[in-house]
């Protein structure tokens, strides 16, 4: 039986040339920024029309239409399975959407990129790069000092695709890992693995704490005076999950008193982070402007999990990457 799925015109655009490289029992039906879609020449609203499958590329967040898109899920007849691009899914549309009795499948694509990310950060806080440069400048030769991975221990608070890209790569350094999951789960790349009732027994050993776990009930704020009060004075917290996990004026002072050594931030409460915000110009936080997931790798990692998806989906298979609605 052919099915049907639904996606933003522009992402049509951009998947098409492999799209049709396929040989598939599907129908495409494409909507605009305004989330009409075309029939036969005649618009029609989302409401007058079925789908099987929609996917939620980047596209539609460039575009402007990320809400709109969501509207259009909810209104299709008969839509059984959403595809996103995004890992997190902390926006309440999705809960409206699994409500629905939709599955949802979140993406894995971004997980190298935000593992290199993470790595090239700390690097540059290990290595005096920009004193070498410096140096260059002033044609002075003296030895710079650094710090070694291999001789640090890392905690990844959430193993997901993120954590899990992240442990395979720091290992690759020397590096001794610790992992809090839901689960519980050993895995290959980590040392020790314990659940969030372990967090405070974790967080002494960590030099790197990186936090790559979801937004929920039990997540906001984790990142507050008690978890602070237990990390290494000299210690770097990497947060590449969502800005709600850490209480922001708990943060500041815990660097303002010296009980954490340096916060990388990729994510915020506002983003854009407003101008006032004080974390700009604050001497131990980094900020980047949530952009940790641009790896020149994702866009083509994106497609393939649609593609896959939507194969499995028309075969009747086991699809990838689908969400326990209870996590949601």
């Amino acid at each position: 039986m052919t099915k049907t799925v639904a996606m933003y015109e522009g992402s049509y655009e951009h998947i098409e040339p492999k799209l049709s490289g396929l040989t598939l029992d599907l129908d495409v039906l494409t909507f605009d920024v305004d989330g009409l879609f075309r029939v036969d020449g005649k618009p029609m609203r989302a409401d007058q029309l079925a789908a099987d499958f929609i996917w939620l590329s980047p596209h539609v967040k460039r575009d402007g239409c990320f809400e709109t898109a969501f509207d259009v899920a909810l209104q299709l007849r008969g839509l059984k399975v959403l595809q996103t691009f995004n890992a997190g899914l902390d926006d309440p549309a999705y809960r409206r959407i699994a409500d629905a009795g939709i599955t949802i499948c979140n993406s894995s694509a971004q997980g190298i990129a935000i593992a290199e990310y993470v790595i090239g950060q700390v690097l540059g806080l290990f290595q005096p790069i920009a004193e070498q440069r410096e140096m260059q400048t002033a044609r002075e030769w003296r030895t710079t000092p650094h710090r070694e991975i291999s001789r640090t221990h890392w905690l990844i608070v959430g193993y997901g695709p993120i954590g899990s890209a992240l442990a395979q790569r720091v290992k690759a350094f020397g590096a001794q890992v610790s992992a809090i999951r839901r689960s519980g789960r050993p895995d290959a790349c980590v040392d020790r693995v314990g659940t969030s009732a372990d967090l405070s027994a974790f967080l002494p050993d960590a030099d790197v704490i990186v936090i790559a776990c979801p937004l929920n009930d039990a997540t906001r704020g984790m990142v507050g005076e008690a978890f602070l009060s237990s990390v290494k004075p000299d210690a770097i917290l990497v947060n590449v999950a969502r800005g709600g996990l850490i209480d922001d004026a708990a943060l500041v002072r815990a660097l303002d008193s010296g009980r954490l050594g340096t916060a990388v931030l990729d994510v915020f409460h506002t983003e854009p982070l407003p101008d006032d915000d004080p974390l700009w110009s604050h001497p131990g936080v980094r900020v980047t402007p949530h952009t940790s997931f641009a790896g020149d790798g994702v866009q083509d990692r994106w497609d393939q999990l649609f593609l896959d998806n939507i194969q499995r989906f028309i075969r009747g298979e086991e699809l990838i990457r689908v969400v326990d609605p209870a996590q949601i």
